[in-house]
């Protein structure tokens, strides 16, 4: 299935572009999208580590099993006072 992933902050920037697509399998969790993202676009490698992804405006965890319609954003995490 093919996701549309909104990226947010130096993920966006090390893109060069927002959104993104990719192409995952019908049974894919968000650790596959993660991967998926990083072998389509490499400049987010530094950042797959640390990289969060929300799916449907909510932190998920690498376990999640992603359906087709879901919205995905992925960003750095984020600090600041």
């Amino acid at each position: 299935m093919k996701v549309e992933i909104h990226l947010f902050a130096a993920a966006r920037d090390a893109a060069g572009r927002s959104p993104v697509e990719v192409v995952i399998s019908e049974d894919a969790s968000v650790a596959d999208l993660r991967a998926a993202l990083v072998q389509s676009i490499p400049e987010l490698k530094p950042l797959q580590a640390s990289l969060l992804v929300a799916v449907n405006n909510q932190y998920a965890a690498d376990d999640l099993l992603l359906k087709t319609n879901d919205e995905v954003a992925c960003f750095p995490p984020v600090s600041g006072g």
